[in-house]
């Protein structure tokens, strides 16, 4: 089965589902799960280095034996190296972990402190061909505006929090202007009760023969938002994956829409954000 693809405003192309990895370990867990997604189909893998996972995800895909032009995989600067001198020795330290000769999409990951010299840095690993394209993730509204005015190239995604219940509305209309893609982590809601047991949700599951987690990536996928959902369980990976033989009708689609509660579970603008993340993870300690 062939993934469809998204074209990005730097012209390279992403697959339109790809593999989440986040709180999947590293003993092994990373490997096992990755190389079962590969062979179900998948053929975009996203890693971070605070997920401490990147050697294990770059083992896995050398050992899938799918040639390399054909896996997207996307790792992501973490806020300790930000700026220009710490972020250009990083995006070195990734490739050398996943064992990689360049990156197709490296994001900076939270976007506090020297993010316009992270940004600079990512420019140039991008004209060294170390980076195909380059992005940013967990920008609302208001850090967009404080730091993309600042960069000398627009970034290719923004990787945000994205759920029937939690739409982005507004950053939508921003990333619009600028054609830039939105990429959905928690594209599930991270098993959100009420969202997975929704009656317009379950009803349209019930129609089409699907579970509700396909009717969700469904309804992300005709937005246009690349999505990212995450398992370690082999038949929600493969589940996840069987999401293009059917189409939602507009209706159906305007129902989805008129769940938003324009509310998610992390706000990337509360006080104190920064601290806690940079407290939370030493990306150097390993």
């Amino acid at each position: 089965m062939s993934i469809p693809t998204i074209k990005l405003n730097d012209g390279e192309e992403i697959p339109a589902i790809g593999f989440g990895t986040f709180q999947i370990p590293s003993d092994g867990s990373t490997y096992t799960a990755v190389k079962k997604a590969l062979e179900f189909g998948y053929r975009h893998i996203d890693t971070a280095v605070a997920y401490f996972n990147e050697a294990e995800v770059g083992k896995a895909i050398k050992d899938s034996g799918i040639p390399r032009n054909q896996i997207w995989v996307t790792s992501k600067l973490w806020l300790q190296d930000h700026g220009f001198t710490a972020a250009t020795k990083a995006i070195d330290v990734s490739l050398q972990k996943l064992g990689l000769d360049y990156i197709d999409l490296y994001l900076i990951h939270q976007p506090y402190g020297d993010v316009p010299g992270a940004w600079r840095a990512m420019e140039e690993a991008k004209k060294a061909g170390k980076i195909k394209s380059i992005g940013v993730s967990n920008m609302t509204p208001k850090i967009w505006s404080k730091f993309v005015p600042q960069f000398s190239t627009m970034p290719s995604v923004d990787q945000v929090e994205f759920n029937p219940y939690f739409q982005q509305r507004e950053l939508r209309d921003i990333l619009k202007k600028n054609n830039v893609r939105l990429e959905a982590w928690s594209p599930l809601g991270q098993g959100n009760k009420g969202l997975l047991s929704n009656p317009v949700i379950t009803k349209l599951a019930e129609k089409y023969g699907k579970d509700v987690g396909q009717i969700i990536l469904r309804f992300e996928n005709e937005e246009g938002i690349i999505v990212l959902p995450k398992s370690v369980h082999d038949s929600r990976i493969k589940n996840n994956l069987d999401i293009f033989d059917f189409e939602l009708t507009n209706d159906e689609m305007l129902l989805i829409k008129s769940l938003d509660k324009n509310k998610g579970q992390h706000d990337p603008d509360a006080v104190g954000v920064e601290d806690m993340l940079l407290s939370a993870f030493d990306v150097h300690a390993k």
